[in-house]
């Protein structure tokens, strides 16, 4: 689903010195500011550098049914009990990405679900990084970059979220709500595998996440980043 504007980019007043670079051109590509490690606060920034995001809304919550049971929903409803009555308050989870190696994760909370999703959509944005992919058919010599390049792991609480290189045409074998995620950030062939308490479905995003941000924390040599058709961030910009 592609992220509505809530205005005009042109009408963005920047309130940071790195806001400002960005609208006055100084900064054209989001790698400057992510490879510096610089610190986005302002979304617009992103809007303005990755301008076709897409974001999805990832199923943290469950609907009321029957006897306790009831299906997933990408809302997690809380109440607190107070003096005047029962307070509301709905959470959400987003990810944005543009499915060519740029992701990102966030969460919002608010009595009503609109506003619920754009904190979430907003956090999400300040929340972006690339992430590395690679071929994952070493021996049947594909070149293709539609898996990741070697394997890692991301951790949350209890759970564990390995992903593995796969060959190409094997697909997201994944768990659904890791599925959104590595389907966002531009992966389209993998092999993942859980453990834990699963069923704590806000670990289960935060941990595959942190899989996925780990993969830029290992040092390749050009040789192996050669071997494995290492590519950082969009393949535009190699």
């Amino acid at each position: 689903m592609a992220l509505g504007k809530t205005e005009p980019l042109e009408n963005w007043i920047p309130r940071t010195s790195l806001g400002r670079k960005v609208k006055n051109r100084e900064i054209t590509s989001i790698d400057e500011i992510l490879d510096k490690g610089l610190k986005i606060l302002e979304p617009e920034i992103i809007d303005t550098l990755i301008p076709n995001l897409e974001h999805s809304l990832l199923e943290i919550g469950q609907s009321k049914g029957k006897f306790g049971g009831g299906r997933g929903s990408i809302w997690k409803q809380t109440q607190k009990i107070t003096k005047e009555g029962a307070n509301i308050t709905f959470t959400s989870y987003v990810v944005v990405g543009n499915k060519d190696g740029y992701i990102g994760i966030g969460s919002g909370s608010a009595k009503e679900t609109v506003p619920a999703r754009e904190k979430a959509i907003r956090q999400a944005k300040l929340n972006m990084i690339k992430i590395r992919r690679g071929c994952g058919a070493w021996a049947a010599g594909s070149r293709t970059p539609s898996s990741i390049p070697f394997e890692t792991i991301g951790k949350c609480g209890s759970i564990v979220v390995t992903l593995k290189p796969a060959p190409l045409g094997t697909k997201l074998v994944a768990e659904k709500k890791c599925r959104k995620i590595l389907e966002l950030a531009g992966i389209k062939d993998v092999y993942a595998k859980t453990r834990g308490k699963t069923p704590t479905r806000i670990n289960m995003v935060k941990a595959c996440f942190d899989a996925l941000n780990n993969l830029n924390k290992m040092y390749v040599s050009e040789k192996q980043a050669k071997e494995l058709c290492l590519v950082e961030g969009s393949l535009k910009n190699v």
